[in-house]
């Protein structure tokens, strides 16, 4: 009884001094990319609600494409107010990061989705059905897979306009991940971004089945992932006590020096520093899609929507990178001793699994997935590197990555059979002939894949190698070196097969795409062969990015 009393006169004194709860102090104009984004969002779903069915796609596409360019533009502005360099700090009460890296990783995230939402919004690759122009999407994605729900909403023009807003809160949530400054950060960030991808991995119109299967093995793998990253969090918390990232270097570099009662017991014991960044980096590496946590990307980006594929395959690498060295640089640079042969391992087999396996690949969107996993090791001896130099070239790498797969994707859209997509390699043979336009321009991309001199491949591999090698990881270099050679073998494997076998009689027919899609090959191949003709001035602006505040 004496209990209940105790509680509720802390309650009145509590409700009798107002002034006593600080009010959350919030830069509203330095988050500014992130709010645009989710309130756009937010006014998607209201549209989805209240705007009649035949208005909504021009409403939700033009909402979609304002607002990316809008948190552009917003990322512009920190970086050119300084936010990036001199005026870098911790923002929104030591939540979130503005610094260089946090900014250069929104600017890339919002560029690719931008190009993303023009290969989301294309209608004129599928054979219009019952009158009405149709797009990747399930007409009623609750609807049984070819029952007679589903049917009637294809009969009857049905559309899933609901994908832009769900993409923008992904696309927000990205945006959050790699400026996380404490742990609970991360972990809302990363479901705000993987919740959206679930349900975007389950909505294709054609192979609904497959489609569903990937979204599930998505969600049940991605799940686990993130019970390790909290349970990570969870002991990390027992052995700082604090999630902040500055507290927890600094337990670390320092020892504990005001102990918590409550935590007393549990305060720089190493056995929980050393499980918990365990377990936080296992989250991670599970984003990344480095081996032995990449078992989901083959299946999920066969069997996802192609636009929502390269969507999830450009966006997500960044912003899982970005968080990984954020994570790897600021909290653990006292660790570094440990972390980094556990790292050297992971790199080694990542290449050298993603480029083996490769080869046996029989359908272009798997080939592709092995080949992302491939360079999620080449991108971590980058990592590894751990200077200022290893920071920029795997900014570098992530912007140049990124555009070339995301145009390799929006290519696969367009080669089509009667089932939908041909993604068939053998159906591929001959495509040269057939259409040399096409066949040429993913011969770009996967020369860039390959790392050919004059792509951006090129120019990214060099750099993180260089900055690998430079501090004293030259192993690991001759590996990627060996990968990057394994992997050449089936990259242009796919080039011969297009360009000196004899097209099939039935062989799949190229689709003429609308301005949108043809939009988004354009930026990948420009980016591609800009970044890899004149590299250095973005190059040298992923260095000036390239110091993390703390």
């Amino acid at each position: 009884m004496s209990s209940v009393a105790s509680v509720h006169s802390l309650w009145t004194v509590a409700a009798g001094a107002p002034g006593k709860i600080p009010a959350p102090h919030i830069e509203y104009a330095q988050l500014s990319p992130t709010l645009i984004v989710l309130g756009a969002a937010v006014i998607g779903i209201v549209i989805e609600a209240f705007v009649p069915r035949r208005h909504r796609y021009y409403s939700q596409l033009l909402l979609a494409l304002v607002a990316l360019a809008a948190a552009f533009a917003a990322v512009i502005g920190l970086a050119a107010a300084g936010f990036g360099s001199a005026k870098a700090h911790i923002a929104a009460m030591g939540a979130l990061a503005v610094d260089g890296p946090a900014l250069f990783l929104q600017g890339t995230i919002l560029l690719v989705s931008l190009v993303a939402v023009f290969t989301f919004a294309e209608r004129r690759l599928d054979p219009a059905a019952h009158g009405n122009r149709v797009d990747s999407f399930a007409a009623q994605p609750a609807a049984v897979p070819g029952g007679a729900a589903e049917q009637a909403a294809v009969k009857a023009g049905f559309t899933t306009t609901e994908v832009f807003p769900i993409a923008l809160f992904a696309v927000g949530g990205m945006l959050v991940f790699p400026a996380a400054n404490d742990l609970l950060t991360l972990f809302i960030a990363l479901e705000v971004f993987s919740l959206p991808l679930y349900i975007l991995c389950a909505l294709a119109r054609r192979q609904r089945l497959l489609s569903q299967e990937s979204a599930v093995k998505y969600f049940l793998l991605g799940a686990f992932s993130s019970a390790f990253l909290l349970f990570g969090v969870a002991l990390l918390y027992g052995y700082a006590g604090t999630v902040t990232y500055a507290g927890i270097a600094e337990v670390i570099s320092d020892g504990a020096k005001q102990i918590d009662p409550a935590l007393a017991g549990t305060m720089g014991n190493d056995a929980l520093l050393l499980i918990g960044a365990a377990l936080v980096l296992m989250g991670l590496l599970f984003k990344v899609g480095a081996v032995p946590f990449h078992m989901w990307t083959p299946d999920v980006y066969q069997g996802a929507p192609t636009p929502v594929t390269g969507f999830m395959a450009a966006a997500t690498k960044v912003a899982a990178f970005g968080a990984l060295l954020r994570l790897l640089y600021v909290v653990l640079p006292g660790m570094r001793w440990d972390w980094q042969p556990v790292m050297w391992g992971v790199a080694i087999i990542t290449m050298l699994g993603g480029a083996i396996v490769a080869i046996t690949q029989t359908d272009i969107k798997r080939l592709l997935a092995y080949s992302s996993i491939a360079h999620a090791g080449f991108i971590l001896a980058g990592v590894i590197a751990t200077s200022e130099e290893g920071i920029s070239s795997v900014l570098f790498y992530l912007g140049a990555y990124s555009f070339v797969t995301l145009g390799a994707f929006a290519v696969v859209t367009l080669v089509r059979d009667a089932g939908g997509e041909a993604t068939q390699m053998s159906k591929w043979a001959g495509l040269g002939r057939r259409s040399p336009l096409v066949a040429a321009v993913f011969a770009v991309f996967l020369l860039a894949f390959a790392g050919i001199p004059l792509t951006s491949g090129f120019a990214g591999k060099f750099a993180v190698f260089k900055a690998a090698a430079q501090s004293g990881a030259g192993w690991l270099v001759v590996v990627g070196v060996l990968s990057s050679a394994i992997a050449a073998f089936f990259y242009i494997r796919v080039i011969v097969l297009m360009f000196f076998n004899e097209p099939k009689a039935d062989g799949p027919t190229v689709a003429v795409p609308s301005p949108l899609t043809t939009t988004a090959i354009a930026i990948g191949v420009a980016v591609t062969l800009v970044l890899g003709l004149a590299p250095q001035y973005f190059l040298d602006l992923a260095g000036q990015a390239g110091v993390f505040v703390r």
